[in-house]
C-alpha cells in the first residue's frame, strides 16, 4: 500500500511538472532571422519592448532565415516543427505558402489596425504579397565600396556594370552566394533590357548567358551567406567591392565610420517579414499572434528605422520614420534614381531550378 501512495504521488507531481513545462514552453518563443544590424533592429523595436510587457516570456534567436526553407521542409517530414516565427524575403513565403509550411491568416483578424484607424489590409496594401506573408520592412540589395582603394585617376563607381570591369577597379569583389539579384545584374550588364531580364532569364539560354558573365570575373569573387559578412569584408579592406542589404552598409559606414561608399545604381528592392510555420501547438501559436498584433501596429514598424535604413512595410508608418534616417531609406528620391524591380513570382516558380544550375556553376 505504502509503495502504491508513492507511486501515485510520484506519478501525480510528475503530471503537475508536466503541465507546468508545457506551460514554460508556451512562452517559450524561437525567432528565426538573419543575424547581425538587422536582428538587432528587431530586437530593439519589437522583442526588448514586447518583454518588457511580457516579462514571463523567453525569446530564443536562431539566424538561419537563409535557409528558412530548406529547413521548414526538413521540420515538415520530420513531423517536429520547432520554430515559432520565421523571418523570410517574399519569394521564400510565397514558395512556403504554396508548400503548405506556412500558415495563411486574415489581415484583419492577426494584424494590428493603422493608428490612424486605416485598415491592417489597406495600410500594408500590395506589400502582403502572399497569404501567408506578413511584410515588415522594404529594403534593397546594393553594392558598397572601399573609397580609399578607387584607383588613382578614376572616378568612385556609379554604374552597376562596374561590378564587371576589373580593368578601372580592380580588386575583389563580395557576391551572394546564391543566383538571385547576381543573374540579374549580369545579364543588365550583357545588354539585356530591364524590362526583358525575367523573360530572357525564364529560358535556358537566358540561364547560361547569366553565368557566363558571371564567369568573367567568377575568379576575383568571394561569396558571402550571412548579410554581415560583406560589411566586415569591407572593413578588413578583403574586398573592392561587394553586395549586401542596404541596412547593413548604413551600419558600417555611418555607425563603424569605415572607409566605404554606397553604390545605389540598380538596387533590388525587396520585402523582407514574417511568416508563421504550419503545425504550431495552440499555446505556442497564440504567444506567436500576440507578439506580431504588436509587432505589426504603426509605431513599431517605424521604430525599426531607428536602428536601420528600411523603410517600415506600412503607409502610417512612414511619416514617424526619423528626418535623419530618410536620406539613407532605399525609397528615398535621390537613391532611386535606377532600382530594379524583384520579381517574386518568377523566383518562387524558378528558385529550385535555377539554384542547382547556380550551385553546379560554382562547382566548376
Amino acid at each position: 500500500m505504502k509503495f502504491t501512495k508513492t507511486l501515485l504521488a510520484t506519478t501525480a507531481l510528475s503530471a503537475v511538472a508536466g503541465v507546468a513545462a508545457a506551460q514554460e514552453m508556451s512562452n517559450e518563443m524561437t525567432i528565426v532571422s538573419w543575424g547581425g544590424a538587422y536582428q538587432n533592429s528587431q530586437l530593439k523595436a519589437y522583442v526588448e519592448p514586447y518583454l518588457e510587457m511580457n516579462p514571463d516570456v523567453n525569446v530564443i534567436w536562431d539566424e538561419s532565415s537563409n535557409e528558412a526553407v530548406a529547413k521548414l521542409r526538413a521540420m515538415n517530414e520530420a513531423g517536429n516543427i520547432t520554430w515559432d516565427l520565421v523571418d523570410v524575403v517574399a519569394s521564400d513565403a510565397i514558395r512556403l505558402c504554396d508548400e503548405g509550411l506556412a500558415m495563411e491568416y486574415d489581415p484583419e483578424e492577426l494584424l494590428a489596425e493603422g493608428d490612424d484607424g486605416t485598415s491592417a489590409e489597406d495600410d500594408f496594401g500590395d506589400l502582403i504579397v502572399s497569404d501567408c506573408y506578413i511584410p515588415q520592412i522594404v529594403y534593397s540589395t546594393t553594392f558598397g565600396y572601399r573609397t580609399d582603394m578607387v584607383p588613382e585617376g578614376a572616378e568612385a563607381p556609379s554604374d552597376i556594370c562596374s561590378v564587371f570591369d576589373l580593368e578601372t577597379y580592380p580588386g575583389k569583389r563580395a557576391l551572394e552566394k546564391r543566383p538571385i539579384n547576381n543573374m540579374e545584374w549580369a545579364l543588365l550588364c550583357d545588354g539585356v533590357a530591364k524590362d526583358e531580364v525575367y523573360d530572357v532569364l525564364a529560358t535556358p539560354e537566358g540561364q547560361e548567358q547569366a553565368l557566363a558573365k558571371l564567369d568573367t570575373i567568377k575568379d576575383d569573387v568571394i561569396w558571402w551567406s550571412a548579410g554581415a559578412d560583406t560589411p566586415q569584408l569591407l572593413a578588413d579592406g578583403e574586398v573592392f567591392m561587394g553586395s549586401t542589404y542596404n541596412g547593413r552598409l548604413y551600419s558600417v559606414i555611418e555607425e563603424q565610420d569605415q572607409p566605404v561608399g554606397m553604390m545605389w545604381d540598380a538596387q533590388v528592392f525587396d520585402l523582407d517579414g514574417w511568416i508563421i510555420p504550419e503545425g504550431l501547438e495552440e499555446a505556442d501559436l497564440n504567444r506567436v499572434k500576440d507578439f506580431i498584433k504588436f509587432a505589426t501596429d504603426t509605431k513599431r514598424l517605424a521604430d525599426q528605422a531607428n536602428y536601420i535604413s528600411y523603410g517600415p512595410a506600412r503607409a502610417s508608418s512612414a511619416p514617424l520614420v526619423p528626418e535623419n534616417m530618410k536620406q539613407h531609406m532605399p525609397t528615398d528620391p535621390a537613391n532611386s534614381q535606377n532600382t530594379f524591380l524583384y520579381n517574386y513570382e518568377f523566383w518562387a516558380d524558378y528558385r529550385d531550378d535555377i539554384d542547382a544550375k547556380f550551385q553546379s556553376w560554382l562547382a566548376q
